[in-house]
């Protein structure tokens, strides 16, 4: 598992947002052959998609031949409520770019069997031959998408009930009232991130510091989802400084000194 401390999230944003889209280029997709991305929602990622948008119109990355499934969907919230998943993907990144609609896919939690949904769900990610990049971001609780404390590390795509502690946090989008939160949602399993070709987990923020340190420096918990990613083959962590409050200083030198290269430049856009 890489860890890459950038100096702070403007500069992790952009970090990402040129791995990623030289990973799209390094494919050279088509459309035969995609390029598969799936992507998740809420602050972590905002910084990134607006780079994403920016190398897009610069010409510096198409998404015509890229396919993507997002990680989570509220049940039971309207496509065009403003704090839909739907809505925040269009809103902060697919409006702005060249990706096709129909190359969108998003968990729909308003259909008539949710069940249904997420099964079919999990068997579009495997006829178009599964993920090759999983972007993702945490919460306070070291959670991945919905894959709340507890969730099985084996987990694929389903209905989950929510935690008090994750409807507290996305209350501030809500109004500050709990009771306007879903409780429910469908999201992507532990194993449906993990079962990608490579995982990149965006941790800012001393919000996060807690859950960093459980997932870099302890073991593999259930109790902390995202630790999971410490049996992937190609997982990468990019934090701030921040987020690495928690973390003892040998192992944030370590990883410093160690990724020092890759820290001083961009990825190449190819």
């Amino acid at each position: 598992m890489r860890i890459l401390i950038h100096e702070d999230y403007e500069r992790l944003s952009k970090w990402v947002a040129y791995y990623i889209a030289g990973q799209i280029n390094k494919a050279n997709p088509t459309p035969a052959k995609p390029y598969v991305l799936g992507l998740p929602t809420g602050s972590s990622p905002i910084g990134t998609y607006k780079e994403l948008v920016k190398l897009n119109r610069e010409g510096k990355v198409s998404f015509k031949n890229v396919i993507t499934f997002n990680m989570d969907e509220y049940v039971g919230l309207p496509e065009n409520h403003p704090e839909s998943y739907h809505y925040f993907m269009w809103h902060n990144l697919f409006s702005h770019i060249d990706i096709p609609k129909e190359n969108v896919n998003i968990l729909d939690g308003n259909a008539d069997d949710l069940e249904k949904e997420c099964y079919e769900y999990e068997e579009k990610i495997k006829k178009i031959g599964g993920i090759d990049l999983f972007l993702g971001g945490i919460g306070p609780d070291g959670h991945i998408a919905f894959n709340e404390p507890g969730s099985s590390l084996s987990s694929k795509t389903r209905i989950k009930t929510l935690t008090y502690d994750t409807i507290l946090a996305n209350s501030r989008f809500f109004d500050n009232d709990v009771n306007k939160v879903p409780k429910t949602a469908l999201t992507v399993g532990v194993a449906t991130v993990m079962d990608s070709k490579q995982v990149l987990v965006i941790i800012n923020g001393y919000k996060k510091a807690r859950a960093l340190q459980k997932v870099v420096e302890e073991g593999v918990n259930h109790m902390w989802t995202v630790s999971m990613l410490q049996l992937h083959e190609h997982g990468i962590i990019c934090c701030d400084g921040e987020a690495t409050m928690e973390m003892k200083v040998g192992t944030v030198k370590y990883f410093k000194d160690i990724e020092h290269l890759a820290l001083s430049k961009l990825p190449e856009l190819q």
